[in-house]
């Protein structure tokens, strides 16, 4: 018997302290309006004192919402509070796709599979390397590390200015996952496959610091989950120095899929005409 509290509407939501600058809502509205579904998804500002009344909302059905985005700073809480997170999310500690079902709140994080999407679509074979540099330990390396020691890498490097919060993540992900100072960068390189820059370096003209990529394998990747701009000085820098690169935007378009999925019940594409929409969003408020 539905609760009576209970409004049934095809809505979903992103939510995040702040959050207006999310181009999320662009990537899901443009979904549902190509599949001619009804319902709409909405960026909301909760600030985090008020995230667990949201989602007591989101779980006895008075928000009207089947789920939703979660972001920073709510990804950590969203986990905790979730009553089923899935397997990747307990292991990253951070969840951030909820949905409702049978009265509870289910969680994920989808933020490993839009990185390794990305790097599927746009340089195939990325994953046919063994060894990567995870630059940067922050809360955004999480999924990056998860994915890429799911997707067979053997030896996962975190180099970090940090080193006991590198140690931290090598603790988390296993013996696959080796910590070092940034200092010892140069050395990491060796060999190594694939590079992926985790830090906020290079974001909306940020200094970023100088990496002399030779060191990588014939053949690397070099990808950055930065896209404010789409070419990050550390991918001029690899550009130049002769390496394949991918930017971040797919990161974001393709985290997007599963739980549209999950909510609306199709399964949409990243296509280029998405791509653009939010490129071009991105130079409107430039």
């Amino acid at each position: 018997m539905r609760d009576s509290r209970e409004t049934f509407v095809n809505d979903a939501f992103v939510v995040g302290h702040p959050i207006k600058h999310s181009r999320s809502p662009l990537i899901h509205n443009h979904w549902l309006k190509q599949f001619g579904l009804p319902g709409a998804y909405r960026a909301i500002d909760v600030a985090p004192e008020n995230f667990e009344i949201f989602l007591a909302g989101l779980k006895d059905g008075s928000s009207g919402f089947r789920g939703g985005n979660v972001t920073i700073p709510h990804k950590e809480n969203a986990y905790r509070l979730a009553d089923r997170p899935d397997a990747l999310a307990e292991e990253l500690g951070a969840a951030n796709t909820l949905w409702r079902q049978d009265g509870l709140i289910f969680a994920t994080n989808t933020d490993g599979y839009g990185f390794a999407a990305n790097l599927d679509e746009r340089q195939p074979g990325w994953d046919a390397h063994k060894k990567a540099v995870i630059f940067g330990a922050g809360g955004a390396a999480r999924a990056v590390i998860q994915a890429v020691r799911d997707r067979g890498f053997s030896e996962v490097h975190v180099v970090n200015r940090t080193v006991a919060r590198a140690r931290e993540l090598a603790d988390r992900f296993g013996p696959k996952v080796h910590a070092h100072p940034q200092e010892a960068l140069t050395d990491v390189l060796q060999g190594c496959g694939l590079f992926v820059n985790t830090t906020s370096l290079g974001m909306d003209g940020e200094q970023a610091v100088a990496i002399d990529f030779s060191p990588l394998s014939a053949g690397a990747v070099v990808t950055d989950i930065v896209y404010v701009p789409l070419r990050t000085p550390f991918l001029q820098q690899a550009e130049e120095q002769g390496f394949a690169t991918v930017d971040g935007l797919g990161m974001l378009l393709h985290q997007a899929v599963p739980g549209f999925e999950k909510w609306f019940g199709k399964r949409p594409a990243v296509e280029e005409a998405l791509r653009a929409l939010i490129i071009a969003d991105m130079a409107a408020h430039a």
